[in-house]
């Protein structure tokens, strides 16, 4: 809607501060509508973009639990086999100096095998809000109890947690790759004809130390998961906020179009002081409404 007044209309406009007003309400408040139909669509663009965020995390956590998964149930394949294989007659503690003589393995290796230890890598210590809220998602509290406590923590709390969930877990696969790789090696030269007995503690130790590093690799996962899962919350909280203030905005544009088309008509009208008062208190109401939508909401 245009904001000029019709000349027809501006000769009938007495002179002086009343008229000045008279005429200026239609412009003013046709600035302040296309303001806030501005902003009405500028806060429905950021909610789609949070919306295309949200999917694209979801998309990248649902990756981290398909890993979680597949970890978990190596873990329990190996523990399985182990079952089975103590099934099938007592396991003995692995002869380290029988099976250094098959060469491959050093003594970090070896002690890893022998007593199923995993390199020790310190675990990420969490800020108490980010805790908080990672409890509640997981342990599914209410949607507005968990909003609550995710309103508390700030988006880069979440990215710095992540970026060191994840160096947690390249730390863990660098520390492991040396190990793996030589009990790779051993599978190769340990014969098994000629060191049976042997071979099976070997196996036992090897499928005893497999399952604890998978039980640990699905566990890292699982807490970058848990983070790209936080991740798309927040954003599906923003989506919706930006939703709702996009809509209240929407609402303060039409207040201020109605104060256009009534301070319009108040030039031609008879009593413009009353219809005046109405395109002014309509147009003072969008105002006022934009501007609390805008700060506090």
């Amino acid at each position: 809607m245009g904001g000029e007044v019709p000349d027809g209309l501006k000769a009938d406009v007495p002179k002086g501060r009343w008229g000045k007003m008279l005429l200026a309400t239609p412009v003013v408040m046709t600035v302040v509508a296309t303001l806030l139909a501005g902003l009405a669509s500028s806060e429905m663009t950021r909610a789609q973009y949070d919306r295309s965020l949200a999917s694209q995390l979801q998309s990248k956590a649902g990756d981290q639990w398909g890993y979680f998964q597949a970890k978990k149930l190596r873990a329990a394949m190996q523990q399985s086999t182990l079952d089975l294989l103590q099934a099938t007659g007592a396991l003995r503690p692995l002869d380290a100096t029988r099976l250094m003589r098959f060469g491959g393995m050093d003594d970090k290796a070896l002690g890893a095998i022998q007593n199923s230890e995993l390199p020790d890598i310190p675990a990420a210590t969490l800020a108490p809000n980010l805790k908080a809220a990672l409890d509640a998602v997981e342990s599914a509290q209410p949607e507005a109890d968990a909003a609550v406590l995710l309103g508390k923590v700030t988006d880069k709390t979440v990215e710095d947690a992540l970026k060191a969930a994840i160096a947690n877990s390249q730390s863990f696969n660098a520390a492991i790759k040396p190990i793996t790789e030589a009990v790779d090696q051993l599978d190769k030269t340990l014969p098994s004809a000629s060191a049976p007995e042997l071979t099976r503690d070997y196996t036992a130790a090897r499928l005893r130390f497999a399952s604890v590093r998978y039980e640990k690799e699905a566990r890292l996962n699982q807490a970058s998961a848990n983070l790209l899962e936080l991740q798309v919350r927040k954003s599906v909280l923003s989506a919706d906020r930006h939703r709702r203030r996009s809509e209240r905005f929407f609402y303060g544009m039409l207040a201020a179009q109605a104060a256009v088309i009534v301070s319009t008509l108040s030039l031609a009208a008879q009593k413009r002081n009353v219809l005046w008062g109405l395109a002014a208190a309509a147009g003072l109401a969008a105002v006022a409404f934009a501007a609390y939508v805008y700060f506090w909401l």
